[in-house]
């Protein structure tokens, strides 16, 4: 029906009708920059920075063979070993504890156990005492 009605205008007529929807159109498209939110942008740069920062985090630990302290394992590592500045590090589940040498001296009492070999292979055996039943 529409296409019979532009089909009978005379042409100046139907280029003002062609004028006027194609207007009607880009009325409509035209984005609403008054309700636009400024701070949406600000938004997503902060996603990608943490997104970098948390890429960053994992390929400094996979670089420094630490990759053991994101996983469920269990981990313990030794910084500077037989030194005086030695600390060790131990990851038990979720829980991180950092332990410092100290020259302090612990004195305890207690019964001997039992007497520990080691084999030929590298290997541990423990005998204990009869005495201690």
């Amino acid at each position: 029906m529409i296409i019979w009605i532009l089909l009978n205008l005379p042409p100046l007529k139907l280029r003002s009708v062609i004028k006027h929807e194609i207007y009607e159109t880009q009325k409509k498209k035209k984005i609403d920059y008054e309700n636009d939110d400024p701070m949406s942008g600000v938004a997503n740069l902060f996603d990608v920075a943490m997104i970098f920062a948390i890429g960053l985090l994992v390929v400094a630990l996979t670089h420094f063979n630490l990759i053991e302290l994101i996983s469920d394992e269990d981990v313990t590592i030794v910084k500077n070993p037989d030194q005086e500045n030695m600390e060790v590090i131990i990851k038990h589940e979720k829980k991180i504890e950092k332990l410092n040498l100290t020259q302090d001296v612990v004195t305890t009492s207690g019964t001997k156990f039992g007497t520990i070999y080691e084999t030929d292979s590298g290997g541990w055996v423990l005998v204990k005492d009869e005495s201690n039943k």
